[in-house]
């Protein structure tokens, strides 16, 4: 798919998603841009700020099927999965297909499952299958998983582990409405909600084209190096136990890809990665105290931005 086309079908989902969602322009563009990354999202924030809505609204603006998975401390692996049952009509065993065979899965309030159900999505999440008694089947493409949590409540919860935050692209907070803004949101859904008149404005086909696509956005040699600077940074912090790994630098390096396709740029320029980095780099620190863990893990990624030296090119020539 053409730059031009790209960026206007990444527009026409923005524009789409607007229609329900107030106010919330650059979270929209991040979660445009973990979609044609390839990545999945975790929306992290308080109860009540969209984060569900965003995500259903999403889901309608893409021509694709969708599933919701309410976890609960006694979801079940095979619920999310499926299960080979007896199927006593036909004398032989069936496969039901849990509502992870779908093209976009809002896995609602992830951390309320425990961690043996959590581990569940480990596999389709990086490998784009499942496998279920020896069996392997392979996802369809895309699949996407939005993931949400509530940050502030612990009763009943079940922190995610380093590995599967590791396979999450991006870690996106919604924050509150300002003044105006609730303000249009209240007239907005005062007498209808407007999700349920929210229609797909892109092809699932339109989308497979368009991940395919962003590989090709243009990303200078010293822009390599300045990314691979910051990430090795975040391994020798003395701040982080662990610093962030391959999988992150090649997620690091689609998502950058992918926003400057979105904002109509055919190269990466230095702040599109300085934009894209704390958003793609601070869930994947293990730090050494875990004391208010996001903040901590916001500032040491700051910190290494400004430290880290920044390149000086012509990032447009090849």
């Amino acid at each position: 798919m053409e730059l031009i086309k790209l960026k206007e079908v990444s527009q026409s989902i923005k524009m789409n998603v607007e229609k329900v969602i107030v106010g919330k322009s650059s979270t929209i563009d991040l979660i445009l841009t973990a979609l044609l990354a390839n990545g999945h999202i975790l929306l992290e924030d308080v109860p009540g700020t969209g984060k569900t809505m965003l995500a259903k609204a999403l889901a309608a603006s893409i021509e694709a099927d969708f599933k919701r998975i309410q976890f609960t401390p006694d979801l079940l692996p095979s619920d999310i999965t499926g299960l080979n049952y007896y199927n006593q009509k036909q004398g032989e065993f069936t496969f039901r297909s849990g509502p992870v065979f779908t093209n976009i899965l809002l896995a609602d309030e992830i951390n309320r499952a425990t961690p043996r159900t959590q581990s569940s999505l480990l596999e389709c999440m990086e490998e784009k299958q499942i496998t279920i008694d020896g069996e392997t089947r392979v996802l369809e493409k895309p699949f996407l998983v939005i993931a949400t949590q509530n940050p502030i409540e612990t009763a009943g919860t079940f922190p995610l582990p380093e590995a599967q935050l590791d396979r999450f692209l991006m870690q996106i907070s919604m924050g509150f409405p300002n003044f105006n803004e609730e303000i249009t949101i209240l007239n907005r859904f005062m007498k209808d909600n407007p999700l349920t008149d929210l229609g797909p404005v892109c092809r699932k086909e339109d989308l497979l084209s368009m991940q395919e696509s962003i590989k090709s956005i243009y990303i200078h040699p010293a822009l390599m190096e300045y990314i691979i600077a910051i990430v090795n940074s975040t391994r020798s912090n003395k701040n982080t136990s662990l610093g962030v790994s391959p999988r992150g630098s090649l997620g690091f390096l689609r998502a950058v890809q992918a926003y400057a396709a979105i904002t109509g740029f055919p190269y990466v320029t230095p702040e599109m990665i300085q934009y894209i980095a704390p958003f793609v780099l601070s869930h994947r620190l293990v730090l050494k105290t875990s004391y208010n863990k996001n903040s901590s893990s916001r500032e040491i990624i700051d910190s290494i931005l400004t430290e880290t030296p920044v390149p000086t090119e012509d990032f447009s020539r090849r």
